[in-house]
């Protein structure tokens, strides 16, 4: 008798449909800050008109929006990340591996 089939879990997130930006700049930022004004640079460039959906600041181990990550704590996918996805993000930019990630959404119609 065979086993049962059952869901198949997320190993890691559905980015189809995103285009990610990965940034290094030399020196390394400072900080959230000027983190954020990169990501914004960028977003401006690949999406025109934005709005940013979801970030998360590895230095401070602090995501927005805040706590949404609790309800994914056995989950491979960060709860900014799934965020930012089921809210039509278009852009992700990652900046240093990780250490900073921001999702933004075209408002470009």
């Amino acid at each position: 008798m065979d086993a049962p089939q059952g869901c198949a879990l997320r190993t890691a997130a559905d980015l189809s449909g995103v285009s990610v930006a990965c940034l290094a700049p030399q020196p390394p930022l400072a900080d959230y800050r000027a983190a954020m004004r990169l990501a914004d640079a960028e977003a401006a460039v690949r999406l025109g008109e934005f709005m940013l959906l979801s970030w998360y600041d590895r230095d401070r181990d602090f995501e927005s929006p805040q706590h949404a990550s609790e309800c994914h704590l056995d989950s491979a996918v960060p709860g900014y990340v799934d965020y930012g996805l089921s809210h039509g993000a278009k852009l992700m930019v990652d900046i240093e591996d990780g250490r900073f990630v921001f999702f933004y959404l075209s408002l470009d119609f």
